[in-house]
């Protein structure tokens, strides 16, 4: 159809160079121009110059003439003079100095048939082999690109809990694959330091768990002996007791530990009054304190008022003022005051303060600034004040005050949801 649509342009702009007059000492400019299957015809129909093949008969009938007088048709069917094949034929209306002319060429469809016949045999043979070597080639790059990704697959089966240390090998490439690797080794690394994490804990545990059942063990085969008197017997259940005490904390402070890791650490939120919650915390250690020759004091504004778990919040100070007492001085106050965006609680003392390496890991579990596990605490009580205040989406801190008032200082950090309170 487009070269039907160029063919007429050209014979009208001949038309229209000729002046309307297309036959020059009697030979057709149509024919010197090369046209096939080309026709000029007046207003009536008559055929003022075509091919040699088209100047007896028009191609139109005078329906069709008629509907080609207004606008540009395409027909097809049509057969010429001595063709014995079909042509797509186009009419198209056109004027030379006033006078209406219709310009009509055709092609023979034959040759189209013959190409979609060409076309189709190609598609039908060609078609499965080009589609077989196009499967083979993308098989071909799928596998490679792929086959990084089996290394890493096989390398992940290999990894085992023996050898947390083990990688997934990562391609040098900077692509989805190289990025996924990287991210998979990441989560190793972490999955590693955890797992190094829990199994120094099960380690700690146990060990503190060793000392307390072996001294109730050896008081229970002491009271069953026999021969002792009635002061040495009551003297090995009272040490037994002890430990069993010593054993019930243990096994408390191990259950909040556990529960802080699993995120299911029980708050049962409710305003609190900072001053009262301090004073509360003073009066239980009040009796300890005079034993140890210490005082214990308070520093908080009236009416400062903080959105947490009292029961919580009393354990978590409870454990500050008890490691003060256990390696503080004599001096121990229990402050509340507000700060930016929160409230802070703290325990401080005017002891010799922590050792310079071990503020760092004050906060670990089973961490103590004494490395030798005598009959002190677990080591368990900050990291406890941690997941307390963790809980309550707040924050700890641990420091030496600087002189001229040494001692030791441990910062509860909560979120304050009273405002200005």
């Amino acid at each position: 159809d487009q070269g039907l649509r160029v063919r007429a342009g050209d014979v009208s702009a001949l038309l229209q160079g000729r002046a309307g007059s297309l036959t020059v000492s009697g030979r057709s400019a149509l024919t010197e121009e090369g046209e096939n299957l080309a026709q000029v015809l007046d207003r009536e129909g008559a055929i003022v110059d075509a091919t040699p093949t088209l100047r007896t008969l028009s191609f139109l009938t005078p329906a069709e003439l008629a509907v080609a007088r207004r606008r540009t048709v395409l027909l097809d069917g049509k057969r010429a003079p001595g063709e014995g094949d079909a042509a797509r034929v186009l009419a198209t209306p056109t004027a030379v100095r006033g006078r209406p002319y219709v310009v009509v060429v055709g092609a023979q469809v034959e040759g189209r048939r013959d190409a979609l016949r060409n076309l189709a045999g190609l598609l039908l043979f060609g078609g499965p082999v080009a589609l077989l070597l196009a499967s083979l080639a993308g098989y071909g790059a799928a596998a490679a690109a792929l086959r990084p990704v089996e290394r890493m697959r096989r390398r992940a089966a290999e990894i085992q809990a023996g050898r947390p240390s083990d990688r997934l090998p990562v391609p040098p490439a900077d692509d989805e694959i190289g990025r996924l690797g990287h991210t998979l080794n990441a989560m190793l690394t972490r999955l590693q330091e955890a797992f190094e994490r829990e199994r120094a804990f099960v380690s700690d545990a146990s060990h503190e768990l060793r000392t307390p059942l072996a001294i109730l063990k050896a008081e229970l085969e002491l009271a069953l002996r026999g021969g002792q008197s009635i002061a040495e017997l009551e003297a090995a259940l009272a040490s037994a007791a002890e430990e069993t005490d010593r054993l019930v904390q243990l096994a408390e402070d191990l259950l909040v530990i556990a529960r802080s890791d699993q995120g299911k650490l029980p708050i049962r939120r409710e305003s609190v009054d900072a001053a009262h919650l301090l004073e509360d915390v003073r009066r239980r250690f009040e009796r300890r304190g005079r034993d140890a020759a210490a005082t214990l004091g308070i520093d908080a504004p009236a009416g400062l008022m903080l959105d947490a778990d009292p029961l919580m919040l009393e354990q978590a100070v409870g454990n500050l003022v008890d490691n003060a007492l256990r390696h503080g001085g004599r001096a121990i106050v229990l402050v509340a005051a507000r700060a930016e965006g929160g409230v802070v609680l703290g325990v401080r003392d005017d002891g010799a303060g922590f050792p310079p390496d071990f503020v760092e890991r004050a906060f670990e579990r089973f961490s103590r600034a004494d490395t030798a596990r005598g009959r002190g605490g677990t080591g368990l009580g900050l990291a406890i004040v941690q997941a307390i205040a963790g809980a309550h989406g707040g924050t700890v801190s641990a420091r030496n005050s600087p002189a001229p008032n040494p001692g030791a200082e441990v910062r509860i950090c909560l979120p304050d949801d009273h405002g200005g309170g």
